[in-house]
């Protein structure tokens, strides 16, 4: 809402614009996925405004921010541990440190 503005008057504009906004009650999680991560609201107010024809859905609160878990195909590791003559496990985990980088994970395990 617009500061100083009498709520009356204002839901009488936006009622004249077209707008019309309702708050979602008792939101408990709201998860945005994407292939580098998961951004997750916690505590979140959500709500759905539509106008013109457009709905948008709008999030007030703060993520936080988890990362994905790199996936590491089996080759990846079967070559990691035959070249630093490791076993699958070593291997994967130094795969897992590097983010899957197979060049650092060899060089991390022949040292």
């Amino acid at each position: 809402m617009i500061p100083g503005m009498n709520p009356r008057k204002m839901k009488q504009m936006m009622k004249q614009l077209g707008m019309d906004i309702r708050p979602i009650e008792d939101v408990k999680e709201i998860i945005i996925r994407t292939d580098k991560g998961n951004y997750v609201f916690d505590q979140a107010e959500v709500a759905i405004m539509k106008m013109q024809g457009t709905t948008t859905w709008q999030i007030t609160g703060e993520p936080r921010f988890e990362e994905a878990e790199t996936v590491i195909p089996d080759e990846d590791v079967s070559l990691v541990a035959d070249q630093a003559k490791v076993s699958f496990e070593a291997a994967r985990d130094a795969l897992r440190e590097t983010k899957g980088d197979i060049a650092e994970a060899i060089l991390r395990l022949s040292s």
